[in-house]
């Protein structure tokens, strides 16, 4: 059995939310985009867990199902702010839970932490080897995975504040690491070049962090799980996630695409690739203050591996943009406009979701449905060939078309 699927969402509890989330719009929305399993996001909150608890029944297997049976798997995600080694750290940690109890543990341990009722995902004072241990005594089966690894200010390896390596910022708790998430800013061949990665000690997976249910958000980034058995259990979940038996690919979006691949100011709308930022000795030419130093330059500061290096058991990737990113660019039309959505809904009629388009149909049977040049482009972006200028202190990268490509040089 194969199975997509994207475990780092949030509630509308948490900041920068869509107030529209909710159990049935995650789950109607993750059907359109093609994904078989949700993470719940937020699960420490207290009014977002009533919601869970009133909506979701538990199974045999850990994993939460809707009344038509939809699953979702217990997950949410913290900020911890500490300081170590006489530095700022700050760092985001997906925590999967294997069922109610042991979630509801992991709540009251929150709980003498700090406040888990202001934000859906809350911030603590907590060193990450201290969480992961104290995590991991309350139950050997909760997964601990570093999101977004990469990016400046809340990333494992971001270089604001950051380690060089997990063993740094885990100590001797970096054995219960098993896999990074690879953020939008970063894919699997940028990070093959990281020590733990090309050694084959840590897996890659991948997920969207979606703050709304719109698909061009939810399920952007995933990670495909292939199993034997046929039937979703948490067990099996964690087992690919921790052996990489079972991970068959992620879903990336163009790493360009992320909000900090390039170094930059967005407010001073400057951007640079690492060479050029060098040149500059990481000021801004604008303002003269230090550049956000983004995802390709601190990877050229700590990797352990040259640029093209793939390990053996590395895994196949998608580096596809949503659809309704395509139908933008492709009509140049607006993102969530009237147009994009009728155009988006006959596409989903015709082919029954999202995935089947992006990464199944042939463009023989595209072609029957839809504009050939079009089918074109949703083949070209299945093989990762859009050009898209990097994003960078914040701001998304923006996908150009073959014509305009020409007008521009990066």
């Amino acid at each position: 059995m194969e199975i997509i699927a994207d475990l780092q969402i949030h509630s509308r509890y948490s900041r920068a939310t869509s107030k529209d989330i909710s159990i049935e719009n995650l789950e109607k929305y993750a059907r359109i985009k093609g994904l078989d399993l949700l993470g719940t996001g937020d699960f420490q909150h207290p009014l977002w867990k009533k919601e869970i608890d009133e909506k979701l029944i538990e199974d045999e297997n850990g994993i939460l199902r809707t009344e038509t049976g939809f699953p979702f798997l217990w997950q949410t995600e913290v900020s911890l702010i500490y300081s170590q080694d006489g530095k700022r750290r700050a760092v985001h940690l997906l925590v999967f839970s294997p069922n109610r109890e042991t979630s509801e543990k992991i709540i009251k341990y929150l709980s003498t932490k700090g406040r888990v009722d202001y934000d859906g995902r809350p911030i603590f004072n907590i060193n990450s080897r201290d969480f992961v241990k104290e995590l991991k005594t309350i139950n050997d089966e909760i997964e601990i995975i570093p999101a977004h690894c990469m990016t400046p200010w809340f990333g494992l390896f971001g270089s604001k504040s950051g380690f060089n390596s997990i063993e740094e910022c885990f100590k001797d708790q970096a054995d219960k690491i098993h896999a990074i998430e690879s953020g939008m800013s970063a894919d699997p061949e940028m990070l093959w070049r990281l020590k733990e990665v090309a050694s084959g000690k840590i897996n890659i997976v991948s997920f969207s962090d979606a703050h709304s249910f719109w698909p061009w958000r939810i399920g952007r980034e995933a990670t495909i799980f292939e199993f034997s058995e046929n039937k979703i259990s948490y067990s099996s979940i964690i087992k690919a996630i921790r052996t990489g038996k079972g991970l068959k690919a992620t879903i990336e979006t163009p790493p360009e695409y992320g909000k900090y691949h390039w170094d930059g100011h967005r407010f001073c709308k400057f951007s640079s690739d690492p060479k050029k930022t060098k040149q500059l000795k990481g000021i801004c030419p604008v303002c003269g203050k230090s550049l956000t130093i983004g995802v390709e330059s601190r990877l050229e500061e700590i990797s352990y591996k040259e640029k093209g290096f793939k390990p053996e058991n590395s895994k196949e990737f998608y580096k596809i943009l949503p659809l309704h990113e395509l139908i933008s660019l492709f009509y140049k039309i607006p993102l969530g406009g009237k147009i994009s959505w009728e155009k988006y809904n006959l596409l989903i009629k015709e082919f029954g979701n999202e995935f089947n388009i992006l990464l199944k149909a042939s463009k023989e049977e595209l072609i029957k449905k839809i504009d050939i040049k079009f089918a074109d482009l949703i083949i070209k972006n299945r093989k990762g060939k859009i050009k898209v200028i990097p994003g960078y202190d914040g701001e998304y990268g923006k996908a150009v078309l073959e014509e305009e490509q020409s007008k521009l040089s990066f």
